[in-house]
């Protein structure tokens, strides 16, 4: 029998930790909010063009592979493109891609699967040539967490020699196993997407935002905090308290206690309440568990006192958000 091919979340292991050390926060905070397969397509443009995109749940993404183009974003000035730049826009705003800031837009109508109608072979003579590389992900934003809602309306990359060559090799095997499929390649695509979404949130996280000194930026260049939020993804049904927490990275409990709440914007148990309570919805949204298995990955050691903190954080019963969603 062929090996199961595995989806994101079974790549990245489960919400709960059950791989240990493998997890991080970053994988964790993307796992949680994947709903659906992602899509994408490479594409020639000859000018003019322009479409416009509309708003949507999931997020997107836009590489100029050869050429140029411009970003028209719903606030604020277009932003031009070159070979090379990438733009991911986390919230699904709604947005404009056109090879000039003047040219008329049209609704960009993609099939199912995310390709778009094939352009002709060639375009006007001396007409000038783009070639596109864009891609959607599917996003529940119920419990979205704060590592993708502190992302800009969008977040542009330029392409500089030598910058981010992990990020750049991630967008050349995407761009070559869409411009030429080959056996496997319905796995590798939607494998490739999902790195590339890591590799374009780490390096905006880690080296491209602007202010890295709050927020969650600060967090995850922070050891100390780092180290905890390690740990409290790895295994979120442990019993944590602050003093271990704080040991664990050094720090007497005030102190870590103060930094923590400071970065993360909570304090270290109301995180993990957060965070228990965020991946047990999705257990209950995707995983046909028994109440008391979800319950006791979550932490809690009854069913009883597992369904008062999630009615408390959801407003409605685990049987009740089960059969919802």
């Amino acid at each position: 029998m062929s090996p199961r091919i595995l989806n994101m979340s079974d790549r990245l292991a489960t919400v709960f930790g059950q791989y240990g050390a493998g997890m991080d926060v970053l994988s964790d905070a993307i796992a949680v909010m994947r709903t659906g397969r992602p899509h994408s397509s490479r594409t020639v443009r000859f000018a003019p063009w322009g479409f416009r995109f509309s708003p949507s749940r999931g997020a997107g993404f836009h590489v100029v592979l050869q050429g140029t183009a411009w970003l028209l974003p719903p606030e604020g000035d277009p932003v031009r493109l070159g070979a090379g730049d990438v733009v991911l826009l986390a919230h699904g705003t709604g947005h404009g891609l056109a090879d000039r800031p003047d040219t008329p837009l049209v609704d960009a109508l993609p099939a199912s699967d995310g390709s778009w109608p094939t352009p002709p072979d060639r375009g006007p003579i001396g007409a000038d040539e783009t070639l596109l590389l864009c891609g959607a992900y599917q996003l529940s934003r119920a419990r979205a967490h704060p590592l993708l809602t502190e992302l800009p309306p969008y977040v542009h990359l330029p392409a500089r020699v030598g910058a981010h060559p992990r990020l750049r090799a991630a967008v050349d095997l995407l761009g070559a196993e869409l411009a030429e499929p080959q056996p496997g390649s319905d796995a590798i695509v939607p494998a490739l997407l999902d790195t590339l979404l890591l590799y374009l949130l780490r390096t905006w996280w880690l080296t491209e935002r602007p202010d890295r000194s709050t927020g969650w930026s600060a967090a995850l260049g922070d050891p100390a905090v780092a180290a905890a939020l390690r740990a409290l993804h790895a295994d979120p049904a442990r019993p944590w308290t602050v003093e271990e927490l704080g040991a664990l990275t050094g720090l007497s409990r005030a102190p870590f206690a103060r930094r923590f709440t400071a970065l993360v914007g909570r304090s270290p148990l109301a995180y993990l309440t957060w965070w228990r309570m965020t991946a047990a919805g999705r257990l209950l949204r995707s995983e046909d568990l028994p109440l008391r298995v979800v319950a006791q990955r979550a932490g809690y050691s009854s069913e009883f006192a597992f369904a008062k903190a999630f009615k408390r954080e959801y407003g409605v019963a685990p049987g009740q958000y089960r059969k919802g969603a």
